[in-house]
């Protein structure tokens, strides 16, 4: 008798190591190929932004980013035309030094009249707001992006 214990425990214990194996594959996948579908993130994202409370006075434009969390809080660039990159990599328009941040983590690039975020592959990803970027995101007014500890808005 015990030998029969032994050995569906053994069982027991096997299929529970799969069962942990399958599980980490799939949030593996799930992350990697999260980029897939584009548009996901862009409904909540609009949702993300601070409404004007039925205010019909024309939106302000964005003229400045500012860093308000990590190891660059404070700093300010002024938005002109150009693509900002956010990222460790020395050639970044925004360089943080982020353990979390890909070397080219994210860009801003202006269109249209506002400013779209993407992320550029990153391993942990770009949010706005709560909600993880997946494709080019228009950003709100005030809305933080996160990438890894840092955190960034969009001022007029």
């Amino acid at each position: 008798m015990p030998e029969l214990v032994f050995t569906v425990a053994r069982f027991g214990v096997l299929i529970l190591l799969w069962v942990f194996v399958f599980a980490v594959a799939r949030a593996i996948r799930r992350d990697v190929f999260a980029g897939a579908s584009g548009t996901r993130a862009a409904a909540p994202a609009m949702a993300a932004g601070r409404g004007g409370g039925g205010r019909s006075s024309a939106p302000k434009a964005a003229r400045t980013l500012f860093v308000t969390e990590g190891d660059r809080r404070g700093t300010t660039l002024p938005l002109q035309t150009a693509p900002i990159r956010i990222g460790r990599a020395s050639d970044s328009t925004l360089v943080i030094n982020d353990d979390f941040a890909s070397s080219r983590h994210a860009q801003l690039v202006p269109r249209g009249g506002q400013w779209i975020l993407e992320d550029l592959g990153s391993t942990n990803g770009t949010y706005l707001g709560r909600a993880r970027v997946t494709g080019p995101t228009p950003v709100p007014l005030g809305v933080p992006i996160r990438i890894g500890r840092t955190s960034i808005e969009l001022r007029p």
